[in-house]
């Protein structure tokens, strides 16, 4: 344990690493989560195909190998990118393919008689959806959102193997030079498992702030 302690400024940097890129990944995985899936409800077929392209690719296949991809074949063809837009990258474009599909089930699942009614009150296409369907829509995708962003966390871990100083790669950096498994992993294991509860915290507190003036009518 004393040697862990000496180690502290190591984990405490792994830590903010970990936390930048948790937090600028999940900008751009909201972002795209909604630009994705407004192209899935779009009007016109080519843009509904190749968002629904997007979103199958990133979806079906695997993480670690989408930043390897990125991070060691495209410069085989003549892009380099740097380590830290390579993991921003391809988190956000990885986890934005799922918020896509909970964005698009959250919008479509607006009753019906909401739209007719704005439609009614002679309401442009960009004036329902600002002001009648997101937000009924976002009150519907909080929960999964919240989901998502703990998955975020956890699959920054992949990205210290593309030499970003994370808290896991700080982890095995302090493992290999003192060999203490339990120590640095049951470390980590505690530090991600905060991170995440004060995430799901924060969630809630937006469920509840979205939920203030919600009328509960029960059906007889």
């Amino acid at each position: 344990m004393e040697q862990l302690y000496e180690s502290r400024g190591l984990f405490i940097e792994g830590t903010l690493v970990t936390i930048q890129f948790t937090l600028i990944s999940a900008v751009f995985m909201v972002l795209i989560a909604f630009v994705a899936a407004f192209g899935r409800l779009a009007p016109w077929k080519p843009v509904r195909a190749v968002t629904l392209c997007y979103v199958e690719f990133f979806r079906g296949t695997s993480l670690i190998v989408q930043l390897f991809w990125l991070f060691f074949a495209l410069p085989m063809v003549g892009v380099t990118l740097e380590p830290s837009t390579t993991a921003v990258m391809g988190l956000s474009l990885c986890l934005g393919a799922y918020g896509a599909e909970v964005v698009r089930a959250a919008i479509v699942s607006v009753p019906r008689s909401q739209i007719e009614g704005a439609i009614a009150l002679n309401l442009t296409p960009v004036q329902r959806m600002r002001m009648v369907i997101l937000p009924q829509a976002i009150r519907a995708m909080l929960p999964s959102f919240g989901n998502l962003l703990i998955e975020l966390v956890k699959a920054t871990a992949l990205i210290s193997l593309i030499t970003i100083h994370d808290l896991t790669f700080q982890a095995r950096m302090f493992n290999l030079r003192h060999v203490q498994i339990i120590q640095s992993f049951g470390t980590v294991l505690l530090i991600y498992f905060v991170f995440s509860q004060f995430l799901a915290y924060g969630v809630r507190l937006l469920e509840r702030r979205f939920q203030r003036g919600v009328i509960q009518v029960s059906r007889i």
